[in-house]
């Protein structure tokens, strides 16, 4: 599965799921177990280099800003979830993601940003098909500590400075 494939698949389940991600990860489950198992191996490694690549301060800022705060669970299920969005709004928002402003329709922190089950859909496919739990992904391991410059998550004045057009559309 090329990274095209891997796109093309969310795409069509944030679609079909009507952009609600537990429904998404159902579907995304449903398709994965239409793949041999390599091939969901592939999907799973795509979508764990992704998580892995948005392990940034500056995405947990924007998480916090978002959720109304972000514990270390919070953000890492915000993580599956802008995976779960798409190409355009995932590279968008890790180029600035003060972009989200722009690139997000509307959030409703209720039901938008927590995509853990989509952070599950390989291992739960690959599973159902083989019997066994996913093997490893052969993928680096991911980095101890968010990238970037260090981002205070109490600090309202300073959310507000480094992601402005976020802090005016969605801060409470």
């Amino acid at each position: 599965m090329d990274e095209t494939e891997f796109w093309e698949l969310i795409d069509a389940t944030r679609e079909a799921a009507d952009g609600d991600a537990e429904d998404q990860a159902d579907l995304l489950v449903d398709r994965l177990m239409q793949l041999d198992p390599e091939r969901v191996l592939d999907f799973a490694r795509h979508f764990e280099a992704r998580y892995n690549r948005s392990y940034t301060w500056d995405l947990w800022g924007a998480a916090a800003i978002l959720l109304s705060g972000a514990s270390d669970d919070a953000f890492d299920y915000f993580r599956c979830w802008l995976i779960g969005q798409g190409r355009e709004v995932f590279e968008g928002a890790l180029h600035d993601p003060d972009h989200l402003a722009d690139l997000l329709d509307d959030f409703d922190e209720e039901v938008d940003g927590d995509g853990e089950d989509l952070g599950y859909a390989a291992d739960e496919a690959y599973e159902q098909l083989t019997g066994v739990e996913t093997p490893d992904l052969g993928l680096p391991d991911p980095p101890s500590e968010p990238l970037g410059t260090v981002v205070d998550l109490e600090d309202e004045a300073a959310l507000a400075e480094r992601f402005p057009r976020l802090w005016e559309r969605f801060a409470e």
